[in-house]
């Protein structure tokens, strides 16, 4: 079954009495190079499980499910289910899950799933739940070998952004604070139906071994990176402040404590310098 070909996509759709939902995102791959490339870019082979994130029809999942050992598909709309059923009949290593991916116990899912297998994240996500997806896959530290998404284009420049640049806020710090991400290609809104309005790209996130800064507390550190950009026109300094309703005098303190200049904006401050300015407003002892 041609999953790219649109007049498939039409009759597969209209025979299971499906219509595209703009509330689940949902927008399908027609142009037949994208996959492919993903999946390629992704590394993925026999040695992988691949968890994918919202199948739609299975147009990434059947080039998954040719090269990967085993491929676990987690959806949240249960009219899809019938539709998976009939266009992934040809493979033995795909299974579906139904569900809302972010109440998913994930790590449950890649130890009853992918037992001795390397596991990578791979999908075209849904662009209106995308930083929340991407968190979680980081935050709960799942032994993932990397990530490769598609996303909003202005999304993956913000997610990839370098921390301590003017393109940067909260979200970049947490992505490089988990994984080095770098944006692979962008993906034309033509390679879609029905095509979004937006340009897509997609990402990849490969997981530190390691973070590269070791704060005293994570929390506290992300506490104070979102204060700073809850006000990014304020400085650092001011923004902070507000924030987590601090004394300013005790913010300047700490700042002065860091090694940062008092005038520094939230965006000029690398992931180090909101480690060392979390440390100093909430020293312990």
């Amino acid at each position: 079954m041609e999953l790219t070909n649109i007049a498939v996509v039409r009759e597969v759709c209209a025979r299971h009495g499906f219509s595209l939902s703009k509330g689940f995102g949902q927008n399908f791959i027609v142009n037949p190079g994208v996959c492919p490339k993903m999946v390629q870019a992704a590394g993925i082979d026999g040695s992988f499980g691949v968890l994918e994130v919202g199948p739609g029809i299975g147009v990434l999942t059947k080039e998954l499910c040719l090269r990967a050992a085993k491929v676990v598909s987690v959806e949240v709309d249960e009219r899809l289910a019938p539709i998976l059923g009939e266009t992934m009949a040809a493979f033995s290593n795909f299974r579906l899950v139904m569900g809302d991916v972010l109440k998913t116990d994930l790590a449950a899912l890649i130890a009853r799933e992918f037992a001795g297998l390397r596991v990578a994240v791979c999908a075209n996500l849904p662009y209106y739940i995308t930083s929340p997806i991407v968190m979680k896959l980081l935050e709960e530290r799942l032994p993932l070998a990397h990530i490769t998404v598609m996303v909003q284009k202005e999304a993956a420049q913000r997610l990839c952004a370098q921390p301590g640049t003017r393109a940067a806020g909260a979200v970049s710090y947490a992505v490089h604070y988990y994984a080095q991400p770098q944006v692979l290609f962008t993906v034309q809104p033509g390679s879609f139906y029905p095509p979004p309005k937006v340009t897509s790209a997609v990402i990849q996130l490969r997981l530190h071994t390691q973070p590269p800064v070791a704060p005293h507390s994570e929390a506290d550190m992300f506490r104070t990176v979102r204060a700073a950009f809850s006000q990014r026109r304020k400085t650092a300094a001011n923004a902070v402040s507000a924030g987590l309703g601090l004394d300013k005098a005790r913010v300047a303190a700490a700042m002065e404590s860091a090694g940062l200049a008092p005038t520094a904006r939230p965006e000029q401050l690398t992931l180090a310098d909101y480690a060392a300015l979390s440390d100093a407003l909430f020293a312990r002892g």
